[in-house]
């Protein structure tokens, strides 16, 4: 298994980073969040997932710890494949997955190409075990095994009761993970609501 691939980004398409290290060119196939922040002919770091079917050998690149794990998570459910799960990291960062999936909102989800209203459902269904409780820090560095992480539930309260006032998780999801986690629930839906204003 390659962990990372690191050296000269010479080449980047639609999906499609090539990073040139050790005298070989890698294909790496990327979200656009992680192409976002690559720039070209510069030196690159992409942590890396490699995909061994029947018919082919898929390596994917992405620029944090956070969205590899993430992107392990959706491949993890069943009818989300690499490319799904990418579509999905292209269209909400790690942190917006897992706040929607901890405050059941599915329907952010149907943002990416893709995924419609009953693979939403189901990977909202199937991951809400695994992501309770979870912190971004935390998540960085966690290897999906199993089960995710602790203390929170601050986060989709607060999501929860923005819900009910109107906003959608999508909306308040960004603005949420900025905020410290030492906040109460409390703090963490008047901070949201002045930064929405």
């Amino acid at each position: 298994m390659i962990y990372s691939v690191k050296g000269n980004l010479s080449l980047m398409e639609s999906g499609v980073a090539v990073v040139e290290c050790g005298g070989i060119g890698y294909r790496v196939q990327t979200s656009i969040s992680t192409q976002k922040q690559l720039k070209l002919n510069t030196e690159v770091k992409l942590f890396t997932y490699m995909n061994v079917r029947e018919d082919a050998i898929e390596l994917f690149g992405f620029a944090t710890k956070t969205e590899l794990n993430t992107f392990k998570m959706l491949i993890s459910v069943s009818g989300v494949g690499p490319k799904v799960a990418l579509a999905i990291l292209s269209e909400l960062s790690g942190e917006q997955i897992l706040l929607s999936i901890s405050a059941n909102d599915s329907k952010s989800l149907t943002r990416a190409s893709g995924v419609g209203p009953k693979l939403a459902q189901r990977i909202v269904l199937e991951l809400k075990d695994k992501v309770k409780g979870y912190t971004t820090e935390s998540f960085d560095e966690l290897s999906i095994t199993g089960s995710v992480i602790n203390d929170t539930g601050k986060i989709s309260q607060a999501v929860a009761a923005l819900a009910v006032l109107g906003y959608s998780a999508a909306d308040v999801t960004p603005v949420l993970s900025k905020l410290s986690t030492d906040l109460t629930v409390e703090q963490m839906i008047s901070e949201t609501l002045k930064k929405m204003a």
